[in-house]
């Protein structure tokens, strides 16, 4: 029997093909957002809701320091990706390399910085004086592992572009089962409470970000190898402002993580907060898959780009928008048909946080079909390096129309005016996007989000 064919950047994706190649970065994804979750799990079950409570409450710091991976990662992938395409490797992996050692400089940067400014952030973030020290102790150990986190993040995307996404699935499975099994035995039997989850997450995101460090030092076979080369201002400075609105996502999702711990804590006090902490604890699983799909296709749309295959481009971005719409209907359903089943995971079912969180998240599950276009729309411009039609999309989307949901829905809606605030937000930047073709069509103008490899944006859209 005739082994199956290696998918590679170069092939013609069929919707079953593409589903092949995506399918095991979802995964992947999915259990690096599980890292968190089991860390709620056994916290709010072992040390308690104050605890629970504390990690929720400076891990939107923690993940602004870890976006600069996933800058760097999708930003450098399209870069590194399209130069492929075009068919020279040398400079492909003279960029992957130089990508890499400026995120691992960037990483210890941030990892002095971290420890210096978590208490003040914790206090900041609105940490009581029960909470703050819990924030602090949580968040310094996890902040030292942050380089290889960055690396974990950035080489989700380049095991793609190296046509490896199976090898990108074992090592993510293996630092998932890590941070299971260091988990049950560090807060679970040694009891050793919060400090123990973040000890187990760290551990866990080495195993993540070393294993592939390593297979790009020594693997033979891969497309991109690692080696040791000067900094260059500009592909840099290329990769960081495509990638930035992967950064602003993260930002801005912190920021306005931030701001809803600090309204919850006025107004609902560490009920509230908990409450609101299985939707973020639930939300990135979420997001971790549209931006499996995302990501996926675009090292596959920007090396069509470089090849100018425009019709290539246009399929493939259907066929991710397609299957990311799926997945967030199916997404939908489960978190309202299974709401009580979710928070019961976290919360018992006496506390009254189980009762706020049962009624807030179906309603917050309702924008999950408009948040799979948005993000695979954004992956679709960093993929054809037009990073400043991704990044107002995404600060439109992730801070401006959500702040104002935020603090207006409440006024109209009550309390669930606080869950319904991500929906509408995503639902808006769903209507502008069609908006501005709309407009396009209607005065027969270029619009200047076309592609330079041909005008085909329009058709997309329409077809959308």
């Amino acid at each position: 029997m005739s082994k199956k064919h290696p998918i590679q950047l170069s092939d013609h994706f069929t919707y079953a093909r593409l589903f092949r190649f995506v399918l095991p970065s979802i995964v992947m994804m999915v259990f690096t957002s599980i890292y968190g979750v089991v860390d709620g799990l056994f916290v709010s079950n072992f040390a308690g809701k104050t605890a629970f409570a504390s990690i929720n409450l400076i891990m939107p710091f923690l993940i602004i320091l870890g976006a600069m991976g996933f800058m760097l990662g999708t930003g450098g992938t399209a870069l590194v990706s399209r130069v492929l395409g075009e068919g020279d490797k040398e400079h492909a992996n003279k960029y992957f390399s130089m990508i890499t050692l400026f995120g691992i400089l960037l990483g210890v940067i941030l990892t002095v910085v971290g420890v210096l400014a978590m208490r003040p952030m914790a206090i900041l973030l609105g940490a009581t004086e029960a909470m703050v020290d819990d924030c602090v102790l949580y968040g310094r150990i996890v902040v030292c592992f942050l380089t290889s986190f960055m690396l974990q993040n950035m080489f989700q995307s380049f095991l793609i572009a190296a046509e490896q996404p199976k090898f990108g699935l074992l090592i993510t499975l293996a630092a998932g089962v890590t941070n299971m099994v260091l988990d049950a035995l560090f807060v679970g039997v040694f009891r050793w409470g919060i400090a123990g989850a973040a000890i187990a997450t760290g551990i866990s995101q080495t195993v993540g970000g070393v294993v592939p460090l390593m297979y790009f030092l020594f693997s033979k076979s891969s497309p991109l190898r690692l080696r040791w080369t000067g900094f260059e201002a500009q592909p840099l400075l290329r990769s960081c402002a495509n990638g930035s609105s992967e950064l602003m996502s993260n930002i801005s999702g912190s920021l306005i993580g931030m701001l809803y711990n600090a309204q919850l804590m006025r107004f609902l006090g560490e009920d509230g907060v908990a409450a609101f902490s299985i939707a973020c604890y639930f939300f990135p699983i979420i997001f971790m898959v549209y931006n499996a799909i995302a990501q996926s296709a675009q090292p596959i749309i920007s090396f069509n780009y470089g090849l100018n295959e425009t019709l290539r481009v246009r399929k493939t971005y259907l066929l991710a928008l397609k299957t990311a719409v799926g997945c967030g209907i199916c997404f939908a359903l489960i978190t309202i048909f299974c709401s009580r089943e979710i928070v019961a995971m976290f919360i018992d079912r006496s506390y009254p946080a189980y009762d706020i969180a049962v009624q807030g998240l179906p309603l917050y599950a309702s924008g999950f079909v408009f948040f799979a276009i948005n993000i695979v729309s954004i992956g679709y411009f960093q993929s054809v390096e037009r990073a400043k039609y991704a990044t107002v999309i995404t600060l439109l989307r992730g801070f401006i129309l959500l702040t104002l949901c935020f603090y207006g829905l409440p006024l109209l809606l009550g309390k669930p005016g606080i869950w319904l605030a991500t929906p509408l937000a995503e639902l808006l930047t769903t209507l502008f996007i069609l908006i501005i073709y709309m407009g396009r069509k209607r005065n027969g103008k270029e619009n200047s989000i076309s592609l330079q490899h041909g005008n085909h944006a329009k058709e997309i859209l329409q077809e959308v």
